[in-house]
């Protein structure tokens, strides 16, 4: 009978962990003993085989038997209540209004919250500090007056940077480029670029001094061109078909299944929204998928998963940001910018390389 009933709580347990039920958080934790990680019961990264999986009532017990809490469902932590989850939600609508960014004291005293606890919890739901959300809103509305033609020093004051120094500082990081080149639409940029056939097709690697700036997939090689220049409609762009070939050889051995790996530099513009996508994009392992919700719970913004396939869609360099591992929540493949028959190509390529995932099928 004893048997019979552990036998049952598991099985609880486990349907529990396969549906990501959050009546049992806080209740159960359960670990994977090949990678020697621990989780909640809502975590949302990949479901592991069931027979790797063993369960605890206490992170204190999984870390006793040897598991390390996931960097992903922090199961070491306490769960925010609903009043404090609230508290922090209205914290970002208060950021939002301001044409400036508040300070840590200010938002404790407003919300009556302390500020290392109002700091920690505020990371902890959106994965940014209350100075870093506050910094890339700033960011969007100065990019947005510069892409509707206002003046560099009117833009700069009116969105709330002190001085010019202080926003150049940041420019390349922010905007990809100096204010001013981008205010232009790429207008003093020079950008190589070459295409080569590959298996998928036709591929356009474009790249600035910094890094590369665009990877597109074609059919065609004046299709692909039209796009590049359409893009940067106002810099410099030309063919170069030597320039970075290094580069160029990493893309298309990843694209062959020689290697899974792609750490090259970029030079890429994007919203501070688009970014954290991209970046999250980015730490998805070779030979594995997300879904749109679960980048969006990644980000902290669960509850925007259209806008994070938006972002994927406007991924400016396909394959080294791979949203080709980006399916639906029901695990069909979803839209893909460069074709759906090349998103399934280059997932079944993952797949035996790697044999990790099943190959979803397009309904």
């Amino acid at each position: 009978m004893e048997l019979q009933q552990t036998l049952i709580t598991e099985e609880t347990f486990w349907q529990a962990v396969l549906n990501r039920d959050p009546s049992f958080d806080k209740k159960l934790f359960y670990g994977v003993r090949s990678t020697s990680i621990y989780c909640r019961p809502t975590c949302p990264s990949r479901r592991p085989n069931r027979k790797q999986v063993c369960f605890f009532v206490s992170p204190q017990e999984a870390e006793t038997a040897g598991f390390r809490p996931c960097k992903r469902c922090q199961p070491q932590y306490e769960t925010l209540p609903n009043l404090t989850k609230a508290k922090i939600l209205a914290v970002c609508r208060y950021i939002e209004e301001l044409d400036r960014i508040p300070t840590l004291s200010e938002l404790s005293s407003q919300f009556e919250i302390s500020p290392s606890y109002l700091q920690r919890v505020f990371k902890q739901m959106m994965g940014v500090s209350p100075f870093e959300y506050a910094d890339a809103l700033r960011s969007d509305r100065f990019k947005q007056r510069l892409q509707q033609g206002e003046e560099i020093a009117h833009a700069l004051y009116d969105t709330g940077y002190g001085s010019s120094s202080r926003l150049y500082e940041k420019a390349s990081q922010q905007l990809g480029m100096t204010p001013k080149t981008y205010r232009c639409s790429g207008k003093g940029m020079h950008i190589a670029y070459t295409i080569v056939p590959c298996s998928l097709g036709y591929l356009l690697v474009a790249t600035t001094e910094k890094g590369i700036c665009a990877v597109k997939l074609g059919d065609e090689i004046d299709q692909l061109k039209r796009i590049l220049l359409n893009e940067f409609n106002q810099a410099e762009i030309l063919r170069n078909d030597n320039l970075h070939r290094d580069w160029l050889q990493t893309i298309l051995s990843f694209i062959a299944g020689d290697s899974p790996h792609l750490d090259l530099p970029l030079d890429i513009r994007g919203t501070a929204f688009q970014k954290q996508v991209w970046q999250a994009l980015q730490k998805i392992p070779y030979g594995e998928t997300r879904t749109y919700a679960d980048i969006a719970r990644e980000i902290g913004k669960p509850h925007a998963v259209r806008a994070v396939g938006t972002a994927c869609g406007a991924n400016p360099t396909a394959l080294i940001v791979p949203c080709h591992r980006v399916l639906r929540t029901d695990g069909t493949l979803g839209g893909y910018h460069w074709g759906i028959s090349r998103k399934e190509k280059l997932l079944a390529q993952e797949v035996k390389r790697t044999g990790k995932m099943p190959i979803p099928q397009e309904r």
